[in-house]
């Protein structure tokens, strides 16, 4: 994977096919390999006449380590995906992110409304302006001795999620607890550019998909029915409701 310097923090990133770019920014835990490789979106994009652009998120994947959890504002790691754009030289793009990677999306769409052409929201609905994002208790499940010393069932499956994909554990602890922002929904409405928010129907992290899209003036929601926020990202309705969105967008 190629990388660049933001600063300090070094970062990944992948850069595939040609065309109108889309940057794509993974959730969680997750990395661009284990969010968009394998699930087929980068596969799905390229093939449908896209540039598409992931990168690893700081604290995950092949990118930096970082242990403060200042180190993971929001704001910090949406200057990431701005500094990528000004790494390849990109002024305006599609962007998507699941989950975090779609509040990540939804910070720089607010902060920098030049560079989001579009925008699209995966696995985050009204939570995007209501709670504060993954609980603490996820960060504890992370830290604790072992996978069985946790008994909160939302921390184990974070934490065997993490495991799996080989993520430092102390890092993604202190994301958790750095990356706790809200935007507001004066935030939200000023928002003038194309929005796409799908979540699963049986996704209890996101909050609504419909609640958030009536804050935004031209958003639209849809549902992956049947799915959960861990098994949502992959879905074909997802894909086809993403690709007919872009299809139609100015």
């Amino acid at each position: 994977m190629p990388r660049f310097q933001h600063g300090s923090v070094d970062i990944a990133f992948l850069d595939e096919g040609r065309g109108e770019p889309i940057i794509l920014v993974h959730g969680f835990a997750s990395t661009s390999e284990v969010n968009w490789v394998h699930p087929g979106w980068v596969a799905t994009l390229t093939a449908a006449g896209r540039r598409v652009i992931a990168l690893d998120n700081r604290g995950h994947g092949r990118s930096s380590k970082l242990y403060d959890p200042a180190a993971y504002h929001t704001d910090e790691m949406a200057g990431d995906v701005a500094a990528l754009m000004d790494q390849l030289g990109l002024e305006q793009a599609d962007v998507m992110g699941y989950s975090m990677g779609a509040r990540i999306c939804a910070f720089l769409a607010a902060g920098q409304p030049r560079r989001v052409r579009s925008l699209v929201m995966g696995g985050l609905g009204l939570h995007l302006v209501e709670g504060i994002g993954l609980p603490e208790s996820i960060a504890d499940a992370l830290e604790a001795p072992s996978l069985d010393d946790v008994t909160d069932t939302q921390g184990r499956t974070f934490r065997t999620f993490a495991e799996r994909t080989g993520s430092d554990l102390k890092a993604l602890a202190a994301c958790i607890r750095g990356s706790r922002q809200m935007l507001t929904r004066q935030d939200v409405a000023a928002l003038r550019l194309p929005v796409l928010i799908a979540v699963g129907t049986e996704d209890r992290v996101a909050g609504s998909a419909q609640a958030l899209a009536t804050l935004i003036p031209d958003a639209q929601a849809l549902d992956i029915p049947g799915r959960d926020h861990m098994l949502a990202v992959g879905d074909r309705v997802f894909k086809d409701g993403v690709l007919d969105f872009l299809g139609r967008r100015p």
